[in-house]
C-alpha cells in the first residue's frame, strides 16, 4: 500500500538527509523525514497552543495550576491529540493494507509497506517531540520517561533500515490506552474526581491498559522476537533487479514492492537483534511498572474516598448526638458510594504518551 501522507516527500529535505541515511543504512528515511519532523513542529505548535486554548476555556483551573503542573497539562493535551490520532491511522493501515496482510516472515523483518512507514515516521515524529521534551525538563518527567522515550524513539528510527517495519503499526496500537489515561487525567485538575464519568473513563483505562499493552503488547513481542531470531545472520531472499539474472527461486510477485529496499547487507547483526529487543523489553517492563502504578492509584483515590465519606458519616452523627436528633435524612444510613478512580488529583499514575 503506498504511503497515503497528503504531502509527498519534498525533494531538497530528502537530498539533505540522504548521506546520514546512507551512513546509517536507512534507506527509507528520506521518504519519510518530511512526515517526521512536519508531525513533531505538529505536535510542538499544539504545545504551544495548549495554554492560550486551556485559559480561555478553563481559565481558572489551568491558571491555578502550578508551572509543572501547567507543563504537564500541556503534554497530556498533546499526548490526547496523538494517541487519538495515531491509534485511528494504525488501525485503518491494518485493516486496508491487502500487503500488509499477506507478509510472510522474511517480509516482517526486511519489508516495506509505505502505509506502514506513514505509521512508524508518525510515531517516530512524536517521539523525537517526546525525547526532546522530556530531556529539557528531566527534573519534572524523571529518568522513567526519558528510557521511554530513548526506547521508542530508537525502535521506530530503526524501522526506515527497513526493520520489521510490518510491526510500526502493531505496537503502535499500545497507545489505545493513552486517551483514557489522558481524560482520567483531565477529570483531576477539573475537579471531578470520583464522578461518574472518571468512574466509566477508569473502567475503559484499565481495561485497554491491560488488554493492548500486557497481553497484546506481550504477545507481539514474542512474535517479533521470533521473527527476529529466525532471521538472525540469514540473507533474505530477493527478486533479482536486473532482466537479465535468472531467477533460481520462487517468490511472490509482491516482493518487487514489499522486499525493494531489502538486498544481500540486510541480514541482521547480532547487535541490531540485541538493541531492538532490549529496546521492546524495555517498553514492555516499564508497562507492567506502570500498570502496579496504576492499580496502586486506583487503590488510594478508592480508600481516600471511602475515607472521606466515612468521616463526614461520623461528624453528622457527632452532630445529630449533641443535638440530640436523628441528623439530616439525607445522610442517615446513607450507603457509601463506591468509585473506581477517586481521590485528589494525583500524579503516581503513568505519564502520558507511553
Amino acid at each position: 500500500m503506498r504511503d497515503p501522507f497528503p504531502i509527498s516527500p519534498i525533494p531538497a529535505l530528502s537530498k539533505a538527509i540522504q548521506p546520514w541515511a546512507d551512513y546509517l543504512n536507512l534507506p527509507t528515511l528520506p521518504l519519510h523525514i518530511h512526515e517526521v519532523l512536519l508531525i513533531a513542529a505538529f505536535y510542538q505548535s499544539i504545545m504551544m497552543a495548549a495554554p492560550i486554548l486551556s485559559t480561555a476555556v478553563f481559565s481558572t483551573r489551568y491558571t491555578s495550576l502550578s508551572r509543572s503542573k501547567r507543563l504537564n497539562w500541556n503534554v497530556h493535551v498533546v499526548s490526547f491529540v496523538q494517541s487519538s490520532m495515531i491509534n485511528c491511522l494504525a488501525l485503518w493501515v491494518m485493516f486496508t493494507d491487502e500487503e500488509r496482510w499477506n507478509m510472510d516472515v522474511q517480509e516482517r523483518v526486511y519489508g516495506y509497506s509505505g502505509a506502514a512507514g506513514m505509521i512508524q515516521a508518525l510515531a517516530a515524529g512524536y517521539f523525537l517531540w517526546d525525547f526532546l521534551m522530556t530531556i529539557t525538563h528531566m527534573n519534572i518527567f524523571g529518568l522513567g520517561m526519558l528510557a521511554h522515550a530513548i526506547s521508542a524513539l530508537c525502535v521506530y528510527s530503526l524501522g526506515f533500515r527497513p526493520f520489521v517495519n510490518y510491526y510500526s503499526t502493531t505496537f503502535i496500537l499500545w497507545e489505545l490506552s493513552s486517551p483514557f489515561l489522558n481524560i482520567h487525567w483531565f477529570f483531576d485538575k477539573l475537579g471531578m474526581t470520583g464522578s461518574k464519568g472518571q468512574l466509566y473513563n477508569g473502567i475503559m483505562l484499565i481495561v485497554t491498559f491491560f488488554s493492548c499493552r500486557l497481553v497484546w503488547g506481550t504477545y507481539s513481542s514474542y512474535r517479533v522476537a521470533s521473527d527476529v531470531w529466525a532471521a538472525l545472520n540469514n540473507t533474505p531472499s530477493l527478486i533479482p533487479t536486473s532482466a537479465d539474472v535468472v531467477q533460481k527461486i520462487s517468490v511472490p510477485v509482491r516482493y518487487e514492492t514489499t522486499m525493494q529496499f531489502a538486498s544481500e547487507s540486510s541480514s541482521i547483526p547480532l547487535w541490531l537483534a540485541a538493541v531492538y529487543i532490549a529496546a521492546n523489553l524495555t517498553l514492555n517492563s516499564l508497562n507492567f511498572y506502570w500498570f502496579i502504578k496504576m492499580i496502586d492509584a486506583v487503590r488510594k483515590r478508592f480508600d481516600s474516598k471511602r475515607q472521606k465519606e466515612s468521616e463526614k458519616e461520623k461528624a453528622d452523627q457527632d452532630g445529630a448526638t449533641a443535638t440530640g436528633v436523628d441528623g439530616p435524612a439525607e445522610t442517615k444510613g446513607r450507603p457509601r458510594r463506591r468509585t473506581i478512580l477517586d481521590g485528589e488529583g494525583q500524579d503516581d499514575e503513568p505519564p502520558p504518551g507511553i
